[in-house]
């Protein structure tokens, strides 16, 4: 039977590890995910912020996720806590420094590369073969409308993105004989640190004037929130989306499209 995307209880008997999740975005995700059913073990690096969500179907950890005998751990320790793997949202991210190409240190650019790239491909490479094992999983790459078109000033983080939505591609096909669907979300002008970081660096401090000159390019004439964002990442992770793969799925109220 088709899951309903209206279930409130359709990820019940999930367990998650959701990367990031002391964000805007993975903390709206973990909430939602809490709601909807599911066990998850949470990472960031900032452990500490991590402790507001608790319960028996939480479980935390302090993690650099461009680290791979963290991720080792994490896996292992997910396993060993709730007994399987079923979905991985990989949304660990960074901005990074935002300056024009040659005036971008070696050091700026590759962390970017490391938490962006390295850390969801980390991911993928430490869950899928727990996923084989069980018979099938959903992974979920966060990605950007940085992912689709380029922005100018930031080379690092664009080319990260599109990384990402590559990355998602190869697996996606590697992946679909194996029941395991791999697709990449690409949120739009979103309200929360990260937007606030790109007005500072981006619009010489002026947050709220960057804010107005980019709600000004969005068809829905607004940022979006981090919930919104968290429900897309809940219906790609479900079994609602059980024939969605290697796609880019874009939650930007229409910036593209312009």
């Amino acid at each position: 039977m088709q899951a309903d995307p209206a279930d409130p209880k359709r990820l019940d008997g999930k367990v998650a590890i959701i990367t990031g999740a002391a964000g805007g975005i993975g903390g709206a995700t973990a909430e939602l995910f809490l709601e909807l059913g599911a066990r998850v073990m949470l990472a960031d690096r900032d452990g500490e912020k991590l402790e507001r969500l608790r319960g028996d179907n939480v479980a935390t950890t302090a993690a650099d996720c461009a680290d791979e005998s963290a991720w080792k751990t994490l896996a292992t320790s997910t396993v060993e806590r709730f007994g399987q793997i079923d979905i991985l949202v990989a949304n660990a991210g960074t901005e990074g420094a935002l300056k024009p190409v040659e005036a971008l240190e070696l050091d700026e650019f590759e962390q970017v590369l490391r938490v962006n790239v390295l850390g969801v491909w980390l991911g993928m490479k430490h869950v899928i073969p727990i996923m084989k094992t069980a018979g099938g999983g959903a992974i979920v790459a966060l990605s950007s409308v940085a992912g689709a078109i380029g922005f100018p000033g930031m080379a690092a983080y664009t080319a990260s993105k599109h990384a990402v939505f590559g990355l998602t591609k190869v697996a996606a096909l590697e992946l679909g004989p194996a029941n395991i669907r791999v697709n990449a979300v690409a949120p739009g002008p979103i309200d929360n640190r990260m937007m606030q970081s790109l007005g500072d660096q981006l619009g010489g401090g002026d947050r709220q004037g960057f804010r107005t000159m980019l709600e000004a390019m969005v068809p829905m004439k607004r940022y979006g929130t981090n919930e919104e964002i968290a429900q897309l990442v809940a219906f790609l992770a479900s079994d609602a989306a059980s024939y969605c793969t290697g796609g880019l799925y874009l939650a930007d109220g229409g910036y593209v499209a312009g």
